[in-house]
C-alpha cells in the first residue's frame, strides 16, 4: 500500500515523519498528473499547493477548524488527504466535483469556484464562533494571490482587521497567477516580498545592536524604534498589512512542509487575525506545467502525461478562437476599440489582440465590478471597450452594468463566453442567468450568434452601436458548422419552413445554440404533417417587431433558449405577444431555475429536454392538444377536469 492510499483522512497525516511527508508529497503530484491526464481538470494550481495542504491538514483539526479555499480548483490535494482518492470520474457524471462539494464531504466547507469570497465567508464564521463562545474553533482561508485582486477580499480585510478580538488565519498562496500572470499593484507588492531578503538581515543588525546600546532616554530609543520602522517600510513592504492591524509571518516557502507546519502553528497561537504569506510554484514537480508560461497548465483537458501535451478534440475551431480573430480585425479598423479582461486574457480569447495591440488591453484582475465601471469611464473618454467575461461572472458586476454603463447609455460591449450549460464545472459555472439579468437592463441589446459566422457578424453590430451598451454571448466548446438562413422575418433569420399536411403550424423561436437543435426538431415535428417554421432572431432584447405578426400566422409559438427559463427570451417573446394582442399559445424550452450538478454538456442538455427529440416531442404533443377536439368543446374539457379531480 503507497503512502496515499493509507491517508483515509486528516488525522492520519499526524502520525507521519518528516521522510514520510516528503514521500507523500511526491505521490501526491504523481497521482495528480496521472489522475488530470484522464479527465481535465485544474492541474496546475493543485500541484503547486501540496505541501501547504499537507500542512493545513496537520495543524488544524477539519471539519471542527473551518479550512476554506479561494478559489475552490486548489482543493484536489484537500479532497484526497480527507479520504477522497477516486478521480476516475472527476468532473464527470457520478464523480466528484472539480471544486469544494458540501455534499461530498464534511469537511468541504464553502462550494465556491468564483474567486475573492472565502474571506468574507471566513470573517462571518469568526463572528459566529465568538457569539456562541466557541473560542477553540479556528478558522483558515487559503487564498490565491490571484484571488486579492478582488474588490470583495479588501471589503473582508476590513472587517477581519477591525476584529481583533475574533482570530482568522489568512493563507496567501501565492505563486504570481491567477489563470496568467497576476496584473496589478497588489501582484507588485507581493513580488515585492517574494524577492526581498535585506529587511531581514537589517532587523538581525538592529536586534543585536539596540540591547547594547547605552541607556540615553527615550529619544533614543524612538530614533531606534524608527529607523526599524523606516527599515521595514522600505526593503519589507509587509507594513501594508500590519497597518490594518493584523500580524504578517512571512514570506515562507510553500514546498517546505516543515516551515509552512511551524507558520501555522504561530499564527494560531496568535489569538488575532494573522496572514501567512506562503511563496509556491503552479504547476510544481511537472516540467511540461511549470513550463507552460501561459497558465501553467491551470486547467484544461485530458492530456498526454509523459508530454503534456493535451488531446485536441475533433471539430470546427472554438468559440473564443473566433472571437479573439474578429476582435483583431475589428482592431485593425478601428483605433477607438479596446479589450478589457478580468484576469482571464487567454481563457477570454483576448491574448491575439494583446500581442496586435498591448496599448489598447486592460486586465484589472478578479475585479469585475471594476471592470464595467473602468469600461463605462473608457466609453465616456471616447473609446468602444469590449469586456469579455464568462458568463457567470457577468452575475458578480450587474449593478454596474445597469447603474454605471446603462443608466448613462455608454457603448460598452459585452463577450459573454462559456454561456449556457457549461456541465462539467459544475453549478457556479453554467452561463444560465445573464439573458435573464440583462432583460432588466434599460437600454441595453443583447446579441446570440447560432454558429462561428453570426458571431464574426453580430459582434461588429455590436461595436458599431454608439448609443448603449450591448452584450453577445457564445457557448462553451467548438462552434457549429454555419446554419445559413433560407429567408428573412424582419431582422430575423428564417432557418427553415415546413409546410405539413395537416393545415397546422408552428413558430419555433430558437436563440443561438438552440438553432441546430431546432432544425432538427423541427424535420421531426414536419414528419408528423406538423408545419413548421423557425426562426433565429439574432438580437434577443430587443425582440424584433416582425415576430409578433409571423405569430399570428401560426397555432403555436415555441422558444427554445439555453438560458434559466425564468425571465429570459421565452418570457420577453410571451410579453411581447400579450402587448400586440397575439394570443397564439406559447410553449418555452430552456434551463429550470436550479443549480446543476456537474455532467457532460450533452448529458444535462438531454436532462432538461433541450434535444432534438425532446423538442420535437414535446411541440408534437402540444399541437395534438390544442388541436383534438377536446380543447374546443367546454364539454369534454370539463368532463376531463371532472375526471382528473
Amino acid at each position: 500500500m503507497s503512502l496515499l492510499e493509507s491517508i483515509t483522512g486528516p488525522d492520519d497525516l499526524k502520525r507521519l515523519d518528516a521522510a514520510q511527508l516528503s514521500r507523500l508529497a511526491e505521490e501526491i503530484r504523481e497521482f495528480l498528473v496521472q489522475a488530470v491526464s484522464k479527465t481535465g481538470g485544474h492541474l496546475g494550481p493543485n500541484l503547486g499547493a501540496v505541501e501547504l495542504t499537507i500542512a493545513l491538514h496537520r495543524v488544524f483539526d477539519s471539519p471542527h477548524d473551518k479550512i476554506m479555499f479561494d478559489t475552490g480548483h486548489q482543493a484536489y490535494v484537500h479532497k484526497m488527504i480527507t479520504g477522497r482518492h477516486d478521480f476516475e470520474q472527476l468532473r464527470k457524471r457520478g464523480g466528484l466535483s472539480g471544486y469544494p462539494s458540501r455534499a461530498e464531504s464534511e469537511h468541504d466547507i464553502i462550494e465556491n469556484s468564483h474567486a475573492s469570497t472565502a474571506l468574507s465567508y471566513a470573517d462571518g464564521f469568526a463572528k459566529a464562533f465568538q457569539l456562541r463562545g466557541e473560542t477553540d474553533r479556528a478558522v483558515v482561508a487559503v487564498v490565491g494571490d490571484g484571488a486579492l485582486t478582488g474588490g470583495m477580499c479588501w471589503e473582508a480585510l476590513n472587517n477581519i482587521a477591525g476584529g481583533v478580538d475574533r482570530p482568522v488565519i489568512i493563507v496567501v498562496n501565492d505563486n504570481g497567477r491567477s489563470y496568467s500572470p497576476t496584473i496589478g499593484g497588489l501582484a507588485r507588492h507581493l513580488a515585492d516580498l517574494r524577492v526581498t531578503q535585506g529587511y531581514e538581515h537589517a532587523l538581525d543588525l538592529i536586534k543585536k545592536t539596540v540591547p547594547r546600546a547605552p541607556v540615553v532616554g527615550n529619544v533614543a530609543y524612538e530614533t531606534l524604534h524608527g529607523i526599524k520602522k523606516g527599515l521595514k517600510d522600505v526593503l519589507q513592504p509587509q507594513a501594508m498589512f500590519e497597518d490594518l492591524g493584523m500580524k504578517y509571518i512571512g514570506p515562507i516557502d510553500g514546498h517546505d512542509e516543515d516551515a509552512v507546519e511551524r507558520a501555522l502553528r504561530r499564527a494560531r497561537g496568535f489569538g488575532r487575525p494573522v496572514i501567512v504569506h506562503c511563496i509556491t510554484t503552479k504547476g510544481r514537480g511537472y516540467a511540461p506545467a511549470e513550463n507552460d508560461t501561459e497558465d501553467c497548465m491551470h486547467g484544461g483537458g485530458a492530456f498526454d502525461p509523459a508530454t503534456g501535451a493535451f488531446v485536441r478534440k475533433k471539430g470546427g475551431p472554438a468559440w473564443t478562437k473566433i472571437f479573439g480573430e474578429e476582435m483583431v480585425a475589428i482592431g485593425r479598423e478601428r483605433r477607438d476599440v479596446v479589450g478589457i479582461t478580468a484576469a482571464m486574457l487567454y481563457p477570454v480569447g483576448l491574448a491575439p489582440f494583446a500581442e496586435a495591440f498591448p496599448d489598447r488591453i486592460f486586465d484589472v484582475g478578479i475585479a469585475e465590478q471594476h471592470a464595467v465601471t473602468s469600461a463605462t469611464g473608457l466609453a465616456m473618454g471616447g473609446l468602444h471597450p469590449v469586456v469579455a467575461v464568462y458568463a457567470t461572472f457577468l452575475n458578480r458586476a450587474f449593478d454596474q452594468v445597469l447603474m454605471d454603463a446603462a443608466l448613462h447609455r455608454q457603448p460598452v460591449t459585452f463577450a459573454l463566453d462559456r454561456s449556457g450549460v457549461t456541465g462539467d464545472d459544475g453549478a457556479s459555472h453554467n452561463g444560465m442567468w445573464d439573458m435573464s439579468i440583462l432583460q432588466l437592463v434599460p437600454g441595453m441589446r443583447v446579441a446570440v450568434p447560432r454558429d462561428g459566422a453570426r458571431l464574426r457578424e453580430l459582434l461588429r453590430e455590436c461595436v458599431a452601436v454608439s448609443d448603449g451598451p450591448t452584450a453577445i454571448r457564445y457557448p462553451k466548446g467548438p462552434a457549429i458548422d454555419d446554419i445559413e438562413a433560407i429567408g428573412k422575418a424582419g431582422g430575423m433569420d428564417v432557418l427553415a419552413r415546413h409546410d405539413g399536411s395537416n393545415g397546422t403550424r408552428v413558430l419555433l423561436v430558437a436563440a443561438g445554440s438552440m438553432a441546430a437543435p431546432a432544425v432538427e426538431a423541427a424535420e421531426l415535428v414536419a414528419a408528423q404533417g406538423i408545419g413548421v417554421t423557425v426562426v433565429d432572431p439574432r438580437w434577443v432584447k430587443p425582440i424584433d417587431p416582425a415576430l409578433p405578426e409571423l405569430a399570428r400566422e401560426h397555432a403555436l409559438v415555441a422558444v427554445a433558449e439555453d438560458n434559466g427559463r425564468t425571465g429570459a427570451v421565452g418570457d420577453a417573446v410571451a410579453r411581447l405577444l400579450r402587448d400586440t394582442g397575439v394570443d397564439a399559445p406559447i410553449r418555452t424550452f430552456g434551463i429550470p431555475q436550479e443549480f446543476l450538478d456537474h455532467a457532460s454538456r450533452g448529458e444535462i442538455l438531454a436532462d432538461i429536454g433541450l434535444t432534438p427529440q425532446a423538442l420535437a416531442r414535446d411541440i408534437t404533443e402540444h399541437i395534438a392538444r390544442i388541436t383534438s377536439p377536446e380543447a374546443h368543446d367546454p364539454a369534454a374539457s370539463d368532463r376531463e377536469t371532472s375526471d382528473r379531480d
